[in-house]
């Protein structure tokens, strides 16, 4: 009867352990990055850099809640694939959008935009920008106004 017993929980925790596995982070969380263009905590992880063959970048950005980045473009534009928790994204003149772990968000080149966490969720991405077109531009500080969704 021990037997019996022990199989079913040794199922169960074989499943449980697998369904942390699979929340587990793919790539590192990297490096802190200094607050000059963003508030709260964020941790950049570059994945693959610009070469000869391949000229974009790709970075894993995670957020604690309530980080954010300030108003900024990119000249060759850039997407992120949101990977985890719940973030926002927003372009000047347009409102603010609520992204989701599986969500894909093209910025255009030239856009005015920032994004980050929600005030209660993190949220971690990955993203790609072409490095041939030149480095991000930064532009002026998010108000809180502007991230509380009331400007």
């Amino acid at each position: 009867m021990k037997q019996l017993l022990y199989l079913p929980l040794v199922f169960l925790t074989a499943l449980s352990g697998q369904a942390v596995a699979q929340d587990a982070p793919i790539f590192p969380k990297g490096e802190k990055a200094p607050n000059v263009n963003h508030v709260g905590n964020v941790w950049l992880h570059e994945v693959s850099a610009p070469d000869s063959i391949f000229n974009y970048s790709i970075t894993v950005a995670t957020f604690d809640p309530g980080a954010r980045l300030n108003w900024h473009s990119h000249p060759g534009g850039q997407i992120l694939l949101i990977t985890a928790g719940t973030g926002y994204y927003q372009e000047k003149g347009k409102p603010r959008q609520i992204v989701r772990k599986g969500d894909v968000v093209k910025c255009a080149p030239g856009v005015a935009h920032w994004h980050g966490a929600t005030q209660k969720s993190g949220v971690t991405y990955l993203s790609t920008t072409p490095a041939q077109h030149g480095k991000t531009i930064w532009l002026e500080k998010l108000s809180d106004q502007e991230y509380a969704g009331s400007k």
